[in-house]
């Protein structure tokens, strides 16, 4: 079927048009009125839609009458910034050939730097007639316009003054992962209209308490546009997490105040004024469209065949990410809109980097992925984007989808080996000794080649998709009635432990063991080799009452509640921050591998049991062995030579007479059984469930000792 000869209103206008040209892509004013450009390989017809400032009058219908290879452009005079519009695409109807163009469907400009209205939800929405026999190969001829968020032509401009970007040495950085609403909604010293929004984040208190915690960067959840499911908003719920991107230029403004851009850019010049770096995580492998039932909005209604990847010959969509369809980004156009996105985001509103969601699904290639394909190729050589942070989510659920340690230089991983490892460690499962020593060295044997650093893995213990760290130490069930689904979504397996009650509990002894399990948790995070990220509120002791999949949950759920914050955990998280700062021994860039320095012949790792022995081969394997001691200098090639040395042991077991090394005098720096204590010598046991720092201590050679 072919709809291009459907009857449609005929609304057009006297503005003067011109062929414009076919770059940049999008809206933009020049002067003299708007160009625009907008990419479909297959469409025979595409219409420029202008609506009233509100979005809710189309006012003018003008088609585009030059294409330059597959881009459609034109110039219209008189326009300016505050101009609402969106696309109609003609073309054929055929899904079973992998097109669905319905001229009935306004549709979202990718490109787009602001919207106008708010996705509402309607059968109108979607290209084929729900219900018919047909399914999706039916055709439906309801406008959607009144339904479909509009683009606005938008004024990028921002007075930066001398904003520059912190430039955080990888071995410095220590991120926070934060959603801005979740984060300030409740946080009473911030003004309430203020609260939950990007502004209320760069708010005074929002910023003093970063500091505080010693926070390099901050990795927000999702703040490009996205839409809310319809199945949630059938529920009464949200999606509240964002990853359900459609606009991938466009901030979201439900994090706004006034629904202007300057609003985002304010936030990242006052965090950059505090010295903290602003990390997006992107969503690029996917659409809010979802599969062949979903509604058309943008890239479906534009050209179908390229913007995804499909299956059956076109009809269905590859599912990679588990949302319905996956972007392809094996062709040229959509690569180029990922790229002129990622500028889009560093260039006009100046953030520092990327955590890329699902990141596997960008390095697909047709043999399966591949760390040199198109998209790692492109971001590498960028010159704009050489010198932001990268993070890749290192895994998906299509084939061969778990990558973790095979991304190219300069990307960083989430390390899901390590909250595996240290949460078992600490929950006392027999044999996880060894996997600890990789974990705290910075798990070289997966990202120890090619030239990678030891800063390659981001540690971290929990983050937004799973349990919160007050409720790994409360609950071992996960309880998420409240999203809808019987409690069959998120994470089964958490390697949680309740401490002998399931839930909250107001018995002193089980409060003070899961006090102790967090700090235990946390010191083994902040003092291991890696990039440390911590959770935002796990420093607060925030609950989620056991929910560890809280995407829905747009309420006090997961609303950090500032009144009843835990002020000593705050205070220890942010002595951790301290440690690391002092000590370089902690975070370096060079992997150790117990190799003999020149400048004191001693090496610059040495294992160690509480007795002060070196563990041999088969004691590893022994599940008796839960106290472990590493001896820690600069690394033996390239590091700095000199003799300071920090000594930690983990002991996920009971008491043990303790015998320091006699590699160095040493002094206690820290000590999770007795958080209060800052300084002191050495016990005589190393106490049950604990981790302990010692620092060497000061000589005439070396004043500072470790640090």
């Amino acid at each position: 079927m072919t709809p291009a000869s459907a009857p449609l209103p005929k609304r057009l206008s006297g503005h003067a048009t011109g062929p414009g040209r076919p770059w940049p892509m999008g809206a933009t004013f020049d002067g003299d009125g708007v160009n625009f450009a907008v990419f479909s390989a297959h469409a025979e017809k595409i219409e420029l839609c202008l609506f009233s400032p509100d979005g809710r009058k189309e006012l003018a219908r003008i088609p585009f009458r030059e294409r330059d290879g597959d881009i459609w452009h034109m110039h219209v005079g008189g326009l300016t910034f505050g101009t609402v519009y969106g696309f109609r695409a003609h073309g054929p109807y055929a899904p079973e050939q992998g097109h669905r163009f319905n001229p009935h469907k306004l549709l979202l400009d990718p490109y787009a730097r602001a919207l106008e209205g708010r996705l509402r939800w309607s059968d109108a929405l979607m290209g084929y007639k729900i219900g018919s026999p047909r399914a999706d190969l039916s055709f439906d001829t309801r406008d959607s316009a009144f339904a479909v968020p509009k683009a606005v032509v938008t004024d990028t401009s921002f007075s930066w003054g001398d904003d520059r970007l912190p430039r955080i040495p990888r071995s410095e950085t220590v991120i926070y992962e934060a959603h801005v609403k979740a984060l300030t909604e409740r946080h009473p010293a911030i003004e309430k209209g203020m609260r939950g929004t990007y502004l209320g984040l760069a708010s005074d208190p929002m910023i003093d308490h970063l500091q505080r915690l010693g926070v390099t960067t901050i990795e927000l959840l999702p703040t490009q546009h996205f839409v809310d499911d319809r199945f949630l908003v059938a529920k009464g719920l949200k999606n509240h997490w964002g990853y359900n991107t459609l606009a991938f230029f466009a901030p979201e403004p439900r994090y706004m105040c006034k629904g202007a851009l300057w609003e985002f850019q304010t936030m990242v010049r006052r965090l950059h004024s505090a010295g903290i770096e602003v990390v997006l995580d992107v969503v690029y492998n996917h659409t809010g469209e979802g599969d062949q039932w979903g509604p058309t909005l943008c890239y479906r209604g534009l050209d179908n065949a390229s913007y995804y990847r499909l299956a059956d010959g076109g009809r269905h969509y590859v599912n990679d990410t588990g949302t319905g369809n996956t972007l392809n980004l094996t062709h040229p156009m959509v690569l180029r809109m990922v790229m002129d996105s990622l500028r889009y985001w560093v260039e006009t509103l100046h953030v520092d980097g990327f955590r890329f969601d699902l990141a596997t699904v960008l390095g697909r290639e047709a043999q399966g992925f591949d760390p040199n394909g198109g998209f790692f190729d492109a971001i590498r050589q960028d010159p704009v984007l050489a010198h932001v942070k990268l993070i890749a989510e290192p895994w998906d659920i299509g084939p061969g989808g778990y990558q973790l340690g095979q991304y190219p230089h300069p990307f960083h991983e989430w390390n899901d080996q390590f909250r595996d490892g240290a949460r078992r460690f600490w929950k006392g499962d027999p044999g996880l000794t060894a996997d600890l020593s990789k974990r705290v060295l910075g798990s070289a044997e997966r990202f120890d080649h090619s030239g990678r650093s030891a800063t390659s893995s981001v540690n971290f213990i929990t983050a937004h998709d799973g349990f919160t760290l007050e409720d790994l130490v409360s609950y071992t069930v996960k309880r998420n009635w409240a999203n809808g689904e019987d409690n069959r979504d998120g994470h089964h397996e958490n390697h949680a432990d309740n401490l002998g009650v399931e839930g909250p509990s107001d018995d002193p002894a089980i409060l003070a063991a899961r006090a102790l399990r967090k700090r235990n948790l946390l010191a083994t995070l902040m003092l291991s080799q890696g990039v440390p990220m911590l959770l935002a509120g796990d420093e607060i002791g925030h609950s989620q009452g056991g929910n560890n999949n809280a995407y829905a949950q747009d309420n006090e759920t997961t609303w950090l509640d500032w009144a009843k914050a835990d002020q000593g955990l705050t205070a220890f998280v942010a002595r951790l921050s301290q440690l690391r700062r002092d000590f370089p021994q902690l975070r370096q860039r060079r992997f150790l591998h117990a190799r003999q320095r020149p400048a004191d012949g001693l090496r610059d790792v040495i294992w160690r049991h509480a007795d002060g022995r070196e563990p041999q081969g088969h004691v590893w394997h022994d599940p008796a062995f839960r106290a472990l001691g590493v001896e820690l200098r600069m690394a033996a090639e390239g590091g700095d030579p000199g003799p300071g040395a920090v000594l930690l042991y983990f002991n996920a077991g009971p008491a043990t007479p303790l015998t320091l090394p006699d590699t160095a005098g040493w002094q206690l720096v820290l000590d999770t059984t007795r958080p209060d204590v800052t300084l002191g010598p050495a016990p005589k046991d190393l106490p049950a469930q604990s981790v302990l720092m010692f620092r060497s201590t000061p000589s005439e050679d070396d004043p500072k000792g470790g640090k």
